[in-house]
Formats: structure tokens, C-alpha cells, sequence
């Protein structure tokens, strides 16, 4: 495997979104960028899961898996899935099924990219950041260097938290969050209760390529028609989707 030269589209968190999926990959195309990877999470959600699958299938780029993407795959065992899991199970089919079942928890890409949805050891860990019952903080370098111990690449690639962020270490190794392609704010109880939100509606992704003395990294965030993702997700019982589709904003406050 052979280092990239051209620039990198990362996108992650489409959460089922085809809305904004849609015009991300127009941007991508305007661009001429020709190499995309994906850092998971694509399918859950109250919106298009199936619509997703059939785009993101046919892209056929490098992916992960994330945890929302494992729970629509693992065994239910006797536990009864929450009305929009089972909204997201009953809209796709077994190709897409086989899809989430293939993605690894992390990988490769283009020699110098690690993938990951959360951290390098679980899908459902910040990579970056660090929960507190004071709220969300940006983790140390120290601890960031040790979680990347295992990780040979140049640039660590991840998820998860829907944040974009861009964390450059002592030891010249750099930590890309694009942010969300479909959902800009949520509210979660683990490990304790929080809120990430990034202020706006728009659909996020990061552009990363080699320059003369080290990496650029853009983040892109782009308008879409977040009305019917959010219209949508109203109809299917989730008005907290509705509000963090609009708004991008985890609370009414």
C-alpha cells in the first residue's frame, strides 16, 4: 500500500440522513476528489437507512464499523428493540444487513490513514474527548498518544462524537474528527449524561491532504434540506431528531 498523494474526504455519523449524504458527495465530486473513506454510524436513525445503504454500497470505499451499526446486526436476544431500531431493521434488506456484518472495527487506508469510529479498541468510546459530570473536555496529549500507541499510521481517523475536530500531538501524529454528515447535535446517558451539539444544521465532512511540511485539514460544512430529514424524522416518532436536524442544537434552551 502506497501513500496518498491526492486529498482524503472523510465522512462519518450519516445516521441514515440521504439528505445531507447526498449533497456531500456532490461537494466531493465538485472538488474532484476521488478517494472517500467512511468512519461508520451510517445507517441508524429515524430518516432513510435503506435509501443510505444503497448509496454508500455503491460508493464502495473503505469503511468501519460503528456502534450503531453493530446494534442493527447483533443478536436481539430476547430484548425487545427500541422503536427506532426496529424502524431501521425492518426498512433494510439482507444485502444491506451483509454490509454492516463485513465492516471491520478498524482499518488501513492509503498507508498513511487508521480508521476508526470511536477509539482503536471500541466502537462506542470518544477518541477525543472525555465525559466528566462537568461536562465535555478535549482529552491531554498524553493520554491521546497513549490510545494511539498501536496505530503505526501518520494520521488517526475517527467518529463517534460528531464534533469536528482537528488534534495535532508532540510526536507529530494528527487526529482528524470530521464531524457528521447526518445528525449535528445529540443527547446521551453514556457514560454519563451529555450533550454534543455543533451549533448549526449542516451536514459536515474534513478534506485531508499532505502538504510540504506536514497535513491540511478542511472542514466543510454545507447547507442541505434538513427540513425533510427533519419532517421525516418527526413522522417516525422523534421529535428530538426533528429539533437536532433543524437546529443543530441538543436542547430547546
Amino acid at each position: 500500500m502506497t501513500p496518498l498523494e491526492n486529498p482524503l474526504a472523510v465522512i462519518s455519523d450519516v445516521h441514515g440522513n440521504r439528505w445531507a449524504l447526498e449533497v456531500v458527495l456532490e461537494d466531493i465530486q465538485r472538488r474532484g476528489i476521488r478517494n472517500v473513506v467512511n468512519l461508520g454510524d451510517s445507517l441508524y436513525g429515524p430518516l432513510d437507512p435503506a435509501g443510505t445503504a444503497q448509496i454508500l454500497i455503491g460508493l464502495d470505499i473503505p469503511s468501519v464499523r460503528g456502534n450503531e451499526d453493530r446494534i442493527i446486526v447483533e443478536p436481539e436476544n430476547g430484548l425487545e428493540p427500541s422503536p427506532t431500531l426496529r424502524y431501521v431493521k425492518d426498512a433494510l434488506d439482507p444485502r444491506h444487513l451483509q454490509w454492516l456484518s463485513s465492516l471491520p472495527l478498524t482499518r488501513t487506508a492509503h498507508a498513511d490513514y487508521c480508521l476508526c469510529h470511536g477509539t482503536l479498541a471500541r466502537d462506542d468510546e470518544y477518541f477525543l474527548e472525555d465525559v466528566q459530570e462537568a461536562g465535555v473536555s478535549l482529552k491531554t496529549s498524553n493520554r491521546l498518544m497513549a490510545q494511539m500507541e498501536s496505530a503505526q499510521q501518520s494520521v488517526l481517523l475517527c467518529g463517534h462524537s460528531h464534533a469536528p475536530r482537528t488534534v495535532y500531538l508532540p510526536d507529530g501524529k494528527l487526529i482528524v474528527n470530521p464531524g457528521s454528515v447526518g445528525l449535528s447535535a445529540y443527547t446521551d446517558d453514556a457514560p454519563l449524561p451529555h450533550a454534543m451539539e455543533v451549533g448549526s444544521p449542516h451536514a459536515r465532512y474534513a478534506v485531508v491532504s499532505r502538504c510540504e511540511v506536514g497535513w491540511n485539514v478542511e472542514h466543510i460544512a454545507l447547507s442541505y434540506d434538513w427540513q425533510s430529514a427533519a419532517a421525516t424524522a418527526q413522522a417516525n416518532g422523534r421529535p428530538d431528531w426533528a429539533r437536532w436536524l433543524q437546529t443543530g442544537r441538543a436542547s430547546l434552551d
